[in-house]
This record gives structure tokens, C-alpha cells and sequence, in this order.
């Protein structure tokens, strides 16, 4: 879920580091009726290479969820076409990525493992499962905890190990502190059911009550790790892709979800998601659209104009991105911190403080942070901010986004990191270090600052030209094939 700590620097100027110079973007698919190819992951997305000052190239299909080939390797173009067996065989390879035991095979699992004595509830941390009696034979050599009690069934994510593939799964879990505070601003804020989307630590939370005691809050954990269907029942956990909107249990699971989202017309629920930061920004949020729209249907018609309230964690430098999407989001200044996470701890200071952020479209006049952790209110942002946020008259805001006190410039008129200086070569702040001839920001077309390549206006103008220079560079490799044939016959 974290960005390599030396990259930060770098990524902190734009939310999408890569597109700067190259990178990948999810594309339109020329037919949007007709399907997408499947993967283990559910159905893939179109992407297409950018390179600055370079227009589009032939569109491919890739996995979803896994930006890292060796995770999934599906890979089609967009115009490819498949004979019938390729295409069966894909499907027999899809099936067998699948998970061994089936949802009901796991919730069957789960009711008879509970009824169990506690000296024969025993977890094989080998195979990461839930063993029964009639197991325990085949997993006689592997790595074993024995006594597993129901406490420790209610926290499974301290009985799984986390799975760190930043680009995939990236199961950095929230420390105590921003799990309980998280929950306990829930509650502050009058919510009775929380969707939680990849956010396993908040929904074991939350689920969490004392002896005796009725819950204050339900939640719902949408998650794409198929381990937690062992803990769990199905109004409780769906498997779930948030970057394509697949339930991997079908129609039933997606009942489930919107059920818990219209329930009571749509009244008292919060969306908390917490997705993998090497994921693409546009897919999240169109996923999270359909899970508005999912939302809305349940809706009267009086109700019509609400937005569905959402807490989008995210590090901070992809603020423009999100905005883009949501532009009623905002940014709050409580860093969110990580338990298995060498770098993104509460308490450090400078740049080894925690990026992680949360976007919220509740007005932040709403949310109070913690005093004890140095957070206070700004009566002229009406908003609670950092310690070292100071602010700005200038720009009339607390500007600071990394938790530093940052400084105005008078000729960027803006604030900017105190690590940054003005570059008159640039005509911008930068580091003192930085490449003044590197990549600029802006459209990787026209190069104007204040749109991206995909919403350019000469888009079009820009396509027509790259076709023709392709058209001109087939025709010269198909003059060199003939001129070759033509000397060896």
C-alpha cells in the first residue's frame, strides 16, 4: 500500500509520477458494448502506453488488479483475435487460479470449526487455513497454532500473513491508533453500517464489542484476499476487485452488497476504502462510482441530490487526482499509520512522517482530530489542521499537505515544501537538486499545464498525425521486404 520512501520526493510534485515522462493509462475499449477479456482477477482492463511528446500506441488488455507480470500474466492487444482453443484454455486456466474451497464449502468450514472444542481448533500457518479434524493428518509436518480461540477468530488478520506486494494485494494493516480513531470518529459521526472496501483491520474493529454488549456500527468487508472467506459469513465479506467491480461469488455476493448499501433507504452508511497505492487512480474511481450508483438506487427521490459519505486513505500527493474525480472531496490532515510498515509510523518528523492521508466529502468543520496528537483548529479554515500547518494569509489556508511548515513563494504565489527553492530557469519551485531540461507537468500533447493528455483539445489533431507517420513507416518496411525478395528470389 506504500510508495518506496525515496520516491516520495519525486512523487510529492505530481499524484501520477509516471506520467510525467511515460506510464500507463486506462483507456477507452473502441466498442464499450462488447466485453472485456477475463483474467483470474475478473474482467481486465484496456491500457495504453504514453510517452511524452508521443501519442497513443496499440491498446492492450492486462489484469486489473496486478500491475506486476509475474502476479498475472494475462496480456492481449485490443484488435488480437483468439482461436477457440486459446480461448478454452484460458478459461481451464482461469478456474484453476481459483481458490480450493468454494464460499458455502468455507462458511461450512467455519460453522462446524467453531462448534469445535478448543483444544481441536487449530490453524496451520503453512497453508494459511482453518484446520478440522479430519485435516489435521494431511498438515501433520507443517506449522501449526493450536488453541485458537474466538477472539482470535474475530482478528484474522493477526492470525494471516500479510500479503506486501505493493502493486497487488498490499496488506499494510492500520495500527491500533488510526484503526481505533477511525472507528470511533464512525460512531462520533452517527454512522450505524460501514462498507468497508480493502480495509480489513477497520472492519475486525468495528466488529469488536465487549461481553454482553450490541454493537453500535455493522460492517461489510469487500477485500480480494479469498483467505478472509474462512472467518467470515456472507452478510459479513464479499471477495471483491476494486479495480473492475468484480464479485468473484457472482450475482449472490453483489446482493449482499447492495442490500447493506440501500438498507433503511440508504441512511447511516460511510464508504472507508484503502486501496493499494501502486493501483491507477481512474480505475478506483470509477469502481467507486458504481458503488455510489449501487447506493442511489436505494434512494428517495427527495434524497436524489445526497452523495454517498466516503473516507477515499490515500497518500497525500495524489490530492489533484482524486479532486479530479471527486471534486467535492477534501483532504484532512490526520496521517494514518501502518503496523507493518517500516516507514509509515506516527511520531516521526520531517519527511519520515506518514503520506497517508484521508479524502472525505464530509465538510471537515465536522471531523475533529485528536488534541492529544498536536492537531488544533483553525478558526479561519474552519477546519482542524497539523501542528506545524500554519496559516497562510497569503493564499488564506493552511497549506501545508506533508505535516512541514511550508513557505510562500511570491513569484509561484503559492506555498510550497521547505525543501523546494525557485528555479528561474523553470519558472517554478523545485528541488535544488532537480533536472531543469527533465519532464514538465502538464499534457504530454500540447504540453499546457492546466489539462492532461487524455482531455486534450488537439487529441484528435494529434492521433491523425500519429497515424499518418505509422502508415508512412509500414509502407517503408513493406518496400524494403519487396526490395529484398527481389534480390534473393
Amino acid at each position: 500500500m506504500a510508495a518506496p520512501m525515496d520516491c516520495l520526493e519525486s512523487l510529492e510534485g505530481d499524484g501520477d509520477a509516471g506520467r510525467r515522462a511515460s506510464g500507463v493509462e486506462v483507456a477507452l475499449p473502441s466498442d464499450p458494448a462488447a466485453p472485456a477479456p477475463l483474467c483470474p482477477h475478473g474482467p481486465t482492463l484496456l491500457f495504453v502506453k504514453v510517452n511524452q511528446g508521443k501519442e497513443e500506441t496499440r491498446k492492450f488488455y492486462a489484469c486489473s488488479a496486478c500491475r506486476d507480470r509475474k502476479d498475472c500474466n494475462f496480456f492481449q492487444w485490443e484488435d488480437e483475435k483468439l482461436s477457440e482453443a486459446r480461448l478454452a484454455a484460458r478459461e481451464i486456466h482461469n478456474q484453476r487460479c481459483q481458490p480450493p474451497l468454494s464460499r458455502a464449502q468455507c462458511i461450512e468450514r467455519y460453522l462446524s470449526f467453531i462448534q469445535l472444542p478448543l483444544a481441536q481448533r487449530k490453524f496451520c500457518q503453512s497453508c494459511q487455513q482453518l484446520l478440522l479434524p479430519a485435516d489435521w493428518r494431511e498438515h501433520g509436518t507443517h506449522q501449526l497454532s493450536a488453541d485458537i480461540s474466538v477472539a482470535q477468530l474475530g482478528r484474522p488478520s493477526q492470525l494471516l500473513y500479510p500479503l506486501e506486494n505493493k502493486k497487488t494485494h498490499a496488506q499494510y494493516l492500520f495500527a491500533d491508533r488510526s484503526c481505533q480513531f477511525l472507528a470511533g470518529l464512525l460512531a462520533t459521526l452517527g454512522f450505524s453500517r460501514v462498507l468497508c472496501v480493502g480495509a480489513p483491520r477497520l472492519h475486525e474493529q468495528i466488529r469488536l464489542t465487549a461481553p454482553g454488549e450490541r454493537s453500535v456500527m455493522r460492517s461489510l468487508l469487500l477485500d480480494i484476499d479469498f483467505r478472509y472467506s474462512q472467518f467470515y459469513l456472507e452478510e459479513s465479506f464479499c471477495r471483491y476487485n476494486m479495480f473492475n467491480h468484480h464479485f468473484f461469488d457472482g450475482k449472490a455476493a453483489l446482493e449482499v452488497c447492495k442490500e447493506f448499501l440501500q438498507e433503511e433507504e440508504g441512511k447511516g452508511v460511510i464508504m472507508v476504502t484503502d486501496p493499494p497505492f501502486g493501483g491507477l487512480v481512474e480505475p478506483l474511481a470509477i469502481t467507486f462510482k458504481k458503488l455510489i450508483a449501487m447506493w442511489k438506487e436505494g434512494q428517495s427521490q427527495d434524497d436524489s441530490h445526497k452523495e454517498l459519505p466516503i473516507f477515499w486513505i490515500f497518500p497525500y500527493f495524489f490530492e489533484s487526482r482524486i479532486c479530479q474525480f471527486f471534486p467535492s472531496f477534501c483532504m484532512l490532515d490526520y496521517q494514518v499509520d501502518y503496523d507493518n510498515h517500516a516507514l509509515y509510523k506516527h511520531g516521526k518528523t520531517g519527511r519520515k512522517q506518514s503520506p497517508v492521508r484521508i479524502f472525505t466529502n464530509i465538510p471537515p468543520n465536522k471531523i475533529i482530530l485528536p488534541s492529544e496528537e498536536g492537531y488544533r483548529f483553525c478558526s479561519l479554515c474552519q477546519r482542524y489542521v497539523s501542528r506545524e500547518n500554519q496559516h497562510c494569509m497569503h493564499c488564506n489556508s493552511c497549506t501545508s499537505k506533508d505535516g512541514r511548515k511550508w513557505s510562500h513563494c511570491f513569484l509561484c504565489k503559492k506555498c510550497v515544501k521547505p525543501s523546494w527553492i525557485h528555479c528561474n530557469t523553470c519558472n517554478r519551485c523545485a528541488l535544488p537538486d532537480h533536472s531543469c531540461s527533465g519532464p514538465k507537468d502538464g499534457c504530454f500533447i500540447c504540453g499546457v499545464l492546466d489539462h492532461k493528455r487524455s482531455n486534450c483539445p488537439n487529441i484528435g489533431t494529434s492521433r491523425r498525425a500519429n497515424k499518418a507517420v505509422r502508415k508512412q513507416k509500414q509502407r517503408k518496411r513493406n518496400k524494403i521486404r519487396r526490395e529484398a525478395l527481389k534480390d534473393n528470389p
